[in-house]
């Protein structure tokens, strides 16, 4: 799959039932009826740090895909190393950061989202503002959003 912002390969995971009331909380993905839906499934570029929600994401893949690919999804662990040799490879600490500077775009909006998140991955052992750091300095990814400008706005929020 490619981002639809920039073209460039994405990594797909589903997100885990834990999350899924951060997101609704944060309101991650309005219908058409007015109610608030949690995806299911994600994907997060490796070049731009754009997260898509469920819909979004299976809206990029093609619609020959099967349903084998679906259990494929669940049965692997994302391969996150494909972001950036500073990103974490672990699901319990990717899948909490890859949500968290998703959602970074709105910080206002999901602000105790994103400070819950970040907990989660830092409780999972890694550091997410080393991360975060260490993103800006990678050659190979250029964050949507300005990643210096939310790291100093998230350790304040975390500290």
């Amino acid at each position: 799959m490619t981002c639809s912002a920039c073209g460039s390969p994405t990594v797909r995971f589903v997100v885990p039932a834990d999350f899924h009331s951060a997101l609704s909380a944060a309101g991650s993905v309005s219908v058409a009826d007015d109610h608030t839906h949690t995806p299911d499934s994600c994907t997060f570029c490796t070049h731009c740090l754009v997260l898509e929600y469920g819909d979004d994401a299976d809206a990029a893949e093609s619609e020959s895909e099967s349903e084998s690919e679906s259990d494929e999804l669940e049965s692997t662990d994302p391969d996150f190393s494909r972001v950036s040799d500073a990103f974490p490879t672990t699901p319990e600490q990717a899948v909490p950061l890859a949500l968290a500077i998703g959602l970074a775009e709105s910080l206002a909006m999901n602000r105790s989202v994103i400070e819950t998140l970040l907990r989660d991955v830092e409780r999972a052992g890694a550091d997410p503002l080393l991360v975060l750091d260490r993103l800006q300095r990678d050659p190979s990814v250029e964050p949507a959003i300005d990643l210096g400008r939310r790291q100093h706005q998230l350790e304040q929020l975390l500290y």
